[in-house]
């Protein structure tokens, strides 16, 4: 396989990161008009329309401001040479933590006591995957990919095998939502906004210790700023659990 794997449309040949990541939004925003319906929403229209679009604005700033600390080194030469460059690059772990930021200042200030979190749970997993997809087969564009390994599963993107840490990250997402399910389907009901609570934890815990296995071109105490923010997000996500699950909050 010729990494990126253009997506070629007759008239004219797309990035397969363009393409899936567009698709991985419109899939999301279905989902979650699914997910309002299927599980009651217990916000208006107005409050859930305000919110929705504070974590959009949230989690670009979150995506964007991440990046840059990732990258430091080329945040700064673009910063002095090329700025418009620095439009390019986000991560998914900064626009999670900058939305629930976001929309938990928000609701502050609107007076939401409600959780609001659980009907982004099937969305986020289902377009984190398809987005994951695009960076997989967009190959040394994207800086996603693991260190060269010489697994029989090592993927050559274009300098020699390295772990295909994008597609770990599509299965773990897998079996993540499976386990949902079943635990849904078995009856055992969690209270509101556990669910969410349950996804970010895993998810970052996830990302704190595949992020092992990618080159890093920051770090401080052996890790980077993505999985700094792991660590406190999974702090934060695991007492705010305590409190919902056995504080009754």
């Amino acid at each position: 396989m010729q990494f990126p794997l253009w997506i070629e449309l007759g008239f004219v040949s797309l990035h397969p990161h363009f393409v899936l990541e567009a698709l991985g939004y419109i899939v999301g925003l279905s989902l979650m008009a699914r997910e309002g319906s299927r599980r009651g929403d217990s916000l208006d229209g107005t409050h859930r329309g305000l919110l929705i679009i504070t974590a959009l604005l949230g989690a670009i700033i979150g995506a964007k401001t991440l990046a840059w600390l990732e990258h430091a080194p080329q945040t700064l030469q673009f910063a002095s040479e090329h700025p418009f460059r620095l439009i390019g690059g986000k991560t998914i772990v900064g626009g999670l933590l900058g939305g629930t930021l976001a929309v938990e200042l928000v609701k502050k200030r609107l007076g939401v006591t409600e959780r609001t979190g659980d009907i982004y749970v099937t969305p986020l997993l289902v377009s984190i995957s398809i987005g994951r997809l695009g960076c997989f087969l967009s190959g040394m564009d994207d800086m996603t990919f693991g260190y060269h390994s010489d697994l029989p599963w090592a993927v050559d993107f274009g300098d020699g095998p390295r772990h295909p840490a994008q597609l770990y990250e599509i299965i773990f997402l897998g079996f993540l939502g499976m386990r949902l399910f079943q635990h849904e389907r078995a009856g055992l009901e969690l209270p509101p906004g556990a669910r969410y609570q349950l996804f970010m934890i895993f998810y970052l815990g996830w990302r704190l210790s595949v992020d092992f296995i990618k080159p890093a071109d920051v770090s401080f105490l052996l890790l980077s700023p993505i999985q700094w923010a792991c660590v406190f997000g999974v702090i934060y996500f695991l007492r705010d659990y305590q409190r919902t699950v056995v504080g009754g909050d």
